[in-house]
């Protein structure tokens, strides 16, 4: 009888646990193969990092599961087929992550129809955010690193070129890039978009080599690309010519420049996020980064855009007790801000629901032997997407 009543009494007890328990589902697709499929762990390891440091702090009986899916790069058909499987089959409460415009743009129609908030913690279109009333994003906006670069460039250079990737992203890049520096007295001297996959650097290079700016402005994908893009314009001369190399952060990643070595030394560019940054919070998530993954390893832009989103995340769990409702996490994103972010202090603009961040002016420099994004300056402090603040006025 003893023995009948504690089983009973164990029962009792899983079926309370259970009852009490509650499974936050995250649809995480991002790219594992194809046109920068090594970036995707990057993204992926920030959340389950951040989660394995924090899960501790959501409710009693709250846990996280994260689903990931591979969208093979910039493939926007395969995005909606996953993205539609993730919310009708897996029935998922969130859907997060995307590197590419294409696959953020396929995804936003599913986000709003099935009303699932949508965390963009990479691609970087303005236009995006207008896609969905279910977006959010806690990444970035080209505009953001492309105008303050222009503004800046109009002060040190009379003539530039630009170099951009011919989609979304490189198109914003060109354009934010050009209104400013022009504004600013700067003479665009050539623009060319570039095919986003394959394109031939050399002829390219040779095209602003016969040009003679000042400085060439550049925006393709992030990663392996950018370390091509290094190696043309050094084997062609155009640093030894006088050009001087710059461009959003993009072009030198953190985890790349191993890669590219002594070529990259003295590239300049704007941005948000460098692993070399001497604030306590980024000094506190890459040494967290290195305990995890290991002592060579480096999280990169996408990986703080992937911790930052996940820590919005659970700031909407924790205040709905576990139990998401699409509307009420919508607007606790809208109020969303931290002071103590890796990237500095960011919010996110409850009207446009993108990130408002300082950008960064920095410049490749050796450290310990090793080269790194070092901070020089800081030349844009809490920006709003510039595009949709020119929008405003028009």
């Amino acid at each position: 009888m003893r023995l009948l009543r504690a089983l009973v009494l164990a029962a009792f007890a899983l079926c309370a646990s259970a009852a009490f328990a509650q499974t936050i589902k995250i649809g995480f697709i991002t790219s594992y193969s194809g046109l920068n499929g090594n970036l995707g762990p990057y993204m992926e390891r920030a959340v389950r990092l951040y989660v394995k440091l924090h899960e501790k702090e959501l409710p009693p009986g709250v846990k996280i599961e994260l689903l990931t899916r591979d969208d093979t790069g910039p493939n926007p058909d395969k995005a909606r087929q996953l993205a539609q499987e993730l919310v009708v089959r897996d029935k998922v409460d969130l859907l997060a992550g995307v590197i590419f415009t294409p696959n953020a743009m396929a995804i936003a129609p599913i986000a709003t129809e099935a009303k699932v908030p949508f965390v963009i913690m990479n691609a970087g279109t303005s236009v995006i955010t207008t896609r969905s009333p279910y977006i959010v994003r806690t990444s970035f906006t080209l505009w953001q690193s492309s105008y303050p670069l222009g503004q800046w460039a109009a002060k040190k250079f009379k003539t530039a070129y630009t170099l951009v990737s011919d989609f979304g992203p490189g198109h914003d890049s060109e354009e934010a890039f050009i209104k400013s520096f022009t504004e600013g007295g700067g003479k665009i001297v050539g623009s060319v978009r570039v095919p986003l996959q394959n394109p031939d650097w050399a002829a390219y290079m040779q095209r602003v080599k016969d040009a003679r700016p000042d400085a060439l402005k550049v925006f393709i994908p992030a990663g392996k690309t950018a370390t091509a893009v290094m190696k043309n314009f050094s084997d062609l001369g155009l640093d030894k010519a006088g050009i001087k190399l710059i461009g959003p952060g993009d072009i030198t990643t953190d985890e790349e420049l191993p890669n590219m070595g002594d070529i990259a030394i003295g590239v300049l560019t704007v941005h948000h996020y460098s692993a070399a940054a001497e604030r306590p919070a980024n000094k506190a998530f890459v040494a967290a980064w290195k305990k995890e993954y290991g002592a060579n390893e480096v999280p990169n832009f996408l990986s703080a855009g992937s911790w930052d989103g996940t820590d919005m995340i659970f700031a909407a769990i924790k205040a709905q007790k576990g139990k998401l409702d699409p509307d009420r996490t919508m607007e606790i994103f809208k109020r969303y801000k931290s002071a103590d972010s890796p990237r500095g202090p960011i919010s996110i603009d409850p009207e446009t629901r993108d990130i408002v961040q300082n950008e960064y002016l920095r410049e490749v420099r050796k450290i310990g032997g090793q080269p790194a994004n070092v901070e020089l300056e800081t030349v844009a402090t809490a920006v709003k997407d510039p595009w949709k603040e020119l929008q405003k006025k028009k």
